[in-house]
């Protein structure tokens, strides 16, 4: 792939058939351990769902339900 003058790239077909990405869909581009993702989102992907994906899935409800903003 190659980075364009104004910082797009296209995804091959074949990525875009094999994870089904269609014209349209939402997708951002994530740093992990050092590496650039492409993740794929939906419209009600809010900060909180991203947080959790860049984490690996480790925050959980109960670690939120436990968090208020009242402790010290």
């Amino acid at each position: 792939m190659i980075l364009d003058s104004s910082g797009q790239i296209t995804i091959p077909a074949a990525l875009r058939a094999k994870f089904n990405l269609r014209e349209g869909d939402n997708v951002e581009v994530v740093e992990i351990d050092g590496a650039l993702v492409i993740v794929q989102t939906d419209n009600a992907s809010g900060r909180g769902c991203r947080l959790t994906y860049r984490t690996g899935g480790t925050i959980g409800r109960k670690g939120v339900e436990e968090m208020s903003t009242e402790r010290s």
